[in-house]
């Protein structure tokens, strides 16, 4: 079974940081690409993140691009999420998916149609 899970969301001070975690499995790194999606109240839901199976690429939207960072560590299984200079419009519950790909295909803006696989959300509370 392939599975997602995000963790890591917590209320953090406008400037302050939190690291995001997905942890998957059911499947190698290399041959899934990962989106980081986020839902703030009362809109649709946005893909501001994508790294490519086993990362050969990553997308940043520009809302994000700058202060957030993502990496992977293999032997854990898991993606993260560093999130800098966070702001209350960053205020949104954010969800890791996961679709089949190939290293030789790049990360552009994720949609939620190209993922198959998703993990329960983790809320994010940005104080002003």
């Amino acid at each position: 079974d392939v599975q997602l899970q995000a963790s890591g969301g917590g209320l953090v001070q406008a400037g302050g940081s939190l690291r995001l975690s997905c942890k998957f499995s059911g499947f190698i790194f290399g041959d899934f690409a990962i989106g980081w999606f986020r839902q703030a109240p009362g809109k649709e839901r946005e893909g501001i993140l994508c790294i490519s199976a086993g990362a050969r690429s990553t997308y940043y939207a520009d809302s994000v691009k700058g202060r957030f960072t993502m990496s992977s560590d293999n032997a854990k299984n898991t993606v993260y999420l560093q999130m800098n200079s966070l702001q209350p419009e960053d205020t949104a519950e954010y969800y890791c998916a996961g679709r089949e790909s190939t290293s030789a295909i790049l990360c552009g803006p994720p949609a939620e149609w190209q993922y198959d696989y998703w993990g329960l959300g983790t809320q994010v509370t940005v104080s002003s």
